[in-house]
């Protein structure tokens, strides 16, 4: 089984988070922000992961450091879930629509962590929470787990409906590049190693 489990505390945060790459889709999220919540079982759901994630944080100051942390420990999972990234497909891309939103994720399982993100979220917030820290979440996942990350939103109107948008097109671009494929050998690089 590729399972990878992190467990984090610091002075803010206290996470932990499980992912098994080879599951069926289930999450159990406890984050203590109910968004979050609903876009990592998103997550869990469309990329077929079975991730576990409970965490609490200084969230009396904002969302910000529990956001980030959770974007820490799940970038980390995911690349101690892939060990030596031998036999996995190494790229990703999805398209995923949400409503009148739209949402594409392209990524690459590179060692070389990067963010490319075009997401016109603005400053509404999505119930209690404020969508500028999805940027910061996909950030220390991308960090954390040594992945090329581009997330674009060409288009789309509802803050919620664009964030849904991103998750599942993250989930699903995510999926592909981790899946494993028997016709390579080693990793699929021509250096040897990612």
């Amino acid at each position: 089984m590729r399972k990878g489990r992190i467990e984090r505390k610091t002075r803010e945060t206290d996470i932990s988070v499980e992912v098994e790459l080879d599951g069926i889709g289930r999450g159990e999220i406890d984050t203590k922000i109910p968004f979050m919540d609903h876009m990592l079982n998103l997550l869990a759901r469309h990329g077929l992961f079975d991730i576990e994630i409970a965490g609490q944080g200084d969230r009396e100051v904002d969302d910000h450091h529990l956001v980030e942390d959770l974007g820490i420990c799940l970038g980390a999972a995911v690349k101690k879930a892939l060990g030596e990234k031998e036999g996995i497909a190494r790229y990703g891309a999805a398209l995923a629509p949400m409503d009148e939103s739209l949402a594409s994720v392209a990524l690459d399982i590179s060692g070389r962590p990067c963010l490319v993100y075009h997401v016109e979220l603005g400053a509404a917030r999505i119930g209690s929470f404020d969508p500028a820290l999805l940027r910061e979440f996909f950030k220390a996942f991308s960090d954390h787990g040594g992945i090329t990350l581009h997330i674009n939103v060409p288009y789309g109107k509802n803050n919620h409906h664009m964030a849904e948008a991103v998750f599942k097109a993250f989930a699903l671009a995510l999926r592909s590049a981790v899946r494993r494929d028997e016709r390579i050998q080693g990793v699929m690089s021509t250096k040897g190693l990612l």
